[in-house]
């Protein structure tokens, strides 16, 4: 059986890593009318469409804005960074930095096509593969603009490797720098019947979520786990078993899931990382008023995989 992925996982390109170095095949893709650019500005997407000129289209989901080769030619010049990010079987597909640009949207080129959006404003409906293509190139263009120096030397940096490389521009140093992910484990602890939720105090109004954290050098996932449980809420747990995986580009962290056993007790809640935290049973989470006084995390992250796979008895 076929395993569901995701939001923004399944990206369904060749990532072709053989032709990143293919200067010549480049510029030809570069200037190939058939070409699909997804353009980035400070950290947002283009997406439309356009503002709905109808009721039909009033209701119609956003949908990424990719522009052709044909359409952008000028602006790839006056782009930042063009980052390749793979082909489908006709065309290749390339992530264009934007953010350079005061007003984009009033360039020829994008007039009229949609609006620059955060992600996770339309992540839940944008269809699922477009959505991937752009959290991809919006991680791309996020790791280039926060890497122009080199961590090494202090030296700039140059892309290379059509930006999935940025080399020392120091001929002394020449260091490597490549795309950065940042692994986090995020893990729904349950005792069978019940599960552990919590909140930070600058989520909105009646958020909940599962328990997450970032790991730590010299420190395997499961560790990470059983540290991040203890530190948040106060329990120990055992029997780790890993769920799925998401990338999460919001800005840079890979979600690693999991599902953690532990004995229901008393928790104690470390108030620097919660702002609130408690055991809830299915019947709690199957009446969720989804308002301000209570609601699941977001319906495209891991988290709400986790706690709706668990309600499921998957």
């Amino acid at each position: 059986m076929k395993r569901q992925l995701n939001f923004y996982s399944g990206v369904a390109l060749d990532r072709a890593e053989h032709l990143r170095r293919d200067d010549a095949w480049l510029k030809e893709r570069l200037a190939d009318p058939a070409s699909v650019f997804v353009p980035v500005w400070r950290g947002k997407n283009l997406i439309g469409p356009s503002p709905p000129v109808n009721a039909e289209a009033a209701n119609a989901a956003p949908r990424a804005a990719w522009l052709r080769g044909a359409d952008v030619s000028a602006l790839v010049g006056r782009a930042a960074q063009a980052v390749f990010l793979g082909r489908d079987d006709a065309r290749a597909y390339f992530a264009l930095d934007l953010s350079d640009m005061e007003r984009p949207e009033n360039d020829p080129a994008l007039a009229g096509r949609g609006a620059f959006q955060d992600l996770r404003a339309v992540g839940p409906v944008i269809d699922r593969g477009e959505g991937a293509i752009l959290a991809y190139a919006r991680g791309l263009i996020h790791w280039h603009r926060r890497h122009r120096f080199c961590g090494v030397c202090g030296n700039p940096t140059a892309s290379d490797a059509s930006g999935h490389v940025r080399t020392c521009a120091a001929a002394a140093c020449a260091s490597e720098h490549f795309p950065r992910t940042d692994p986090a484990v995020i893990m729904l602890v349950h005792d069978g019947e019940c599960c552990v939720l919590g909140r930070q105090r600058a989520w909105p109004d009646g958020m909940h979520s599962t328990l997450a954290g970032f790991i730590e050098p010299g420190e395997s996932l499961e560790e990470g786990v059983a540290r991040e449980v203890f530190e948040e809420v106060g329990i120990q747990v055992g029997d780790v078993t890993y769920h799925s995986s998401q990338p999460w580009p919001f800005p840079s962290s890979l979600m690693l899931g999991f599902q953690a056993r532990a004995r229901r007790g008393p928790l104690r809640i470390n108030r620097n990382e919660l702002g609130a935290a408690a055991w809830y049973s299915r019947a709690d989470l199957l009446a969720s008023p989804e308002d301000e006084t209570f609601r699941l995390p977001r319906r495209d992250s891991t988290a709400r995989r986790l706690i709706e796979d668990w309600l499921r008895r998957d």
